[in-house]
């Protein structure tokens, strides 16, 4: 499938959840031709309501698609939705680009890239996303991808009506390597944060007003001012993110870590922090309930 020069690209999109869903009505308020697929069909009504076309499985997407987006919760899922019944793989590829903005391991992403050019010659551009659901709804998303030069510029114009930043990092499975870059950045600042508000709680200090104080300095950054708030006043819905999300993050962060002798020991610790709390808080549970495994026994 090519397109003409100037034409606009048929697009499609699977995986409708808290990330996907925003992601997608970016692409129809843009005026894009919008195919979509979730394993749940009554998360694409709304969608279906403002212009998108509904599909019973992926390989319907792709036959309407020529870029597929997608995000999904891990890497047995994506490959479930490529390589399993009425999967991406059993279409013709040619000419037709994924571009995952799942959060998998790089080798994973790799993986599937090369299976899938093997099997019908569609391409793969691995680009996970940071930025949570408040970036997905209002466009602001960091996106971080690998993949061929000439592929990432073809994508570029439709990302960017859903991000602020697209930046193409390497080939494929660069984008997954750089996630987790981010991941060790974002997990060790809950943890840290979820530390001092605390702190600054259990010493009588009004902690909703940290952010005020210490904006402009060098603690000062989008995480003080977008956690603490929701941590100390039990903001939890909609959640910014999973903490069965950051755990398979920071997991993968320790199994890279590994191979490529990398000392991680903040990783390391957060990850144990975010399996503390899901134990304590659920899986399912906002990562910010980190704050919690803190609280004083009533």
């Amino acid at each position: 499938m090519t397109q003409a020069a100037g034409e606009q690209e048929q697009l499609g999109y699977l995986g409708l959840g808290l990330m996907g869903l925003p992601m997608t009505r970016r692409l129809l308020d843009a005026g894009h031709d919008v195919t979509v697929w979730n394993r749940s069909p009554g998360k694409a009504a709304a969608l279906v309501e403002a212009g998108a076309r509904a599909a019973t499985t992926p390989a319907q997407v792709a036959a309407h698609a020529s870029i597929i987006f997608m995000c999904l919760t891990d890497a047995a899922a994506v490959e479930q939705v490529v390589f399993g019944e009425n999967g991406l793989a059993g279409v013709p590829g040619a000419g037709r680009l994924v571009v995952d903005f799942s959060s998998i391991h790089p080798d994973a992403a790799r993986r599937i890239a090369t299976r899938l050019k093997a099997a019908n010659g569609m391409a793969w551009i691995d680009a996970p996303v940071s930025g949570g659901t408040k970036g997905a709804v209002e466009g602001t998303l960091a996106i971080m991808a690998g993949g061929d030069a000439a592929d990432i510029e073809r994508v570029r114009p439709y990302i960017l009506t859903m991000a602020r930043g697209f930046t193409h990092m390497g080939p494929t499975g660069a984008g997954q390597t750089t996630k987790l870059c981010n991941q060790v950045i974002v997990g060790c600042a809950m943890a840290v944060l979820a530390e001092a508000t605390r702190l600054a709680v259990n010493a009588g200090i009004d902690a909703v007003r940290l952010p005020e104080a210490l904006a402009g300095g060098f603690a000062d950054s989008i995480p003080l001012q977008l956690f603490v708030p929701r941590m100390v006043q039990g903001i939890h819905s909609p959640p910014l993110g999973h903490i069965a999300t950051m755990l398979k993050d920071l997991d993968t962060v320790v199994d890279v870590a590994h191979d490529t002798q990398t000392p991680v020991p903040m990783a390391a610790l957060a990850a144990q922090l975010f399996r503390m709390a899901a134990a304590n808080r659920g899986a399912d549970a906002d990562a910010l309930e980190i704050y919690k495994l803190s609280a004083p026994q009533a």
